[in-house]
């Protein structure tokens, strides 16, 4: 339990960004889905349109820090050779 004022006003700080981060986390794992939905439909146009819009929202996360940077290339480096075998 934090003892101090600035201590307790910290605790209530950490809750707030936990909050914040964990919405961005769920944004960007919807989003990682909906391309990943999209390459199983089999529809290579759709699927590279889903690519396409998702790209943005995996940057700007890593760019806030809440994935790391080399894990948001490694997510768009597989789903774009995902749908690079694509036929």
């Amino acid at each position: 339990m934090a003892n101090s004022a600035q201590a307790r006003k910290r605790a209530r700080q950490a809750v707030k960004r936990r909050e914040y981060n964990v919405s961005l986390r769920s944004k960007l794992r919807t989003a990682i889905k909906f391309v990943r939905k999209a390459i199983g439909s089999g529809d290579k146009e759709i699927a590279q349109n889903a690519f396409n819009s998702s790209l943005s929202t995996v940057d700007s996360i890593a760019d806030k820090g809440i994935i790391h940077k080399n894990k948001a290339a490694r997510y768009k480096s597989r789903l774009a050779a995902a749908i690079k075998i694509m036929s």
